[in-house]
């Protein structure tokens, strides 16, 4: 199982992440986009015209990339670490491709996708079982 069942439940319930891709001289590129959590525990993102992007250009040339999907966590009674950050970083590979139904609104996504193939994953304040965060390789 790539994620646990408190960061499967958070990812599942946020709309938007932050792919974070390098282009052909170095220089980091992060783009909020919309995505999907698939079953098998990929992410598949891409927005309208994928290929005509940046973004998709830094993946096909190097294929490593990170994706966050953060908020604040709620000043509530109850809450984990109330007040402040909490998320789930991917470090992983990524491929392009074609899909039948984009990730997000099929009236503008494209249905070339980027998916992400986790290697790598850290979260903070959102498991009551590990209040501080954990991190994990992924085989």
């Amino acid at each position: 199982m790539i994620f646990s069942e408190a960061e499967r439940e958070y990812l599942v319930g946020r709309g938007i992440g932050r792919l974070s891709t390098v282009g052909p001289d170095g220089t980091p590129q992060v783009r909020p986009l919309g995505f999907r959590l698939n079953e098998d525990g990929t992410i598949d993102t891409g927005g309208p015209n994928l290929t005509s992007t940046q973004r998709f250009r830094n993946v096909v040339a190097n294929p490593l990339v990170s994706f966050v999907v953060d908020d604040m966590t709620p000043d509530e009674p109850g809450a984990i670490m109330p007040g402040m950050g909490r998320g789930v970083e991917i470090r992983g590979r990524a491929e392009t491709l074609q899909v039948d139904v984009p990730p997000v609104n099929a009236e503008w996504f494209s249905h070339d996708i980027i998916r992400i193939h986790p290697n790598r994953v850290l979260s903070w304040h959102i498991d009551p079982e590990h209040p501080d965060g954990q991190s994990r390789d992924i085989s």
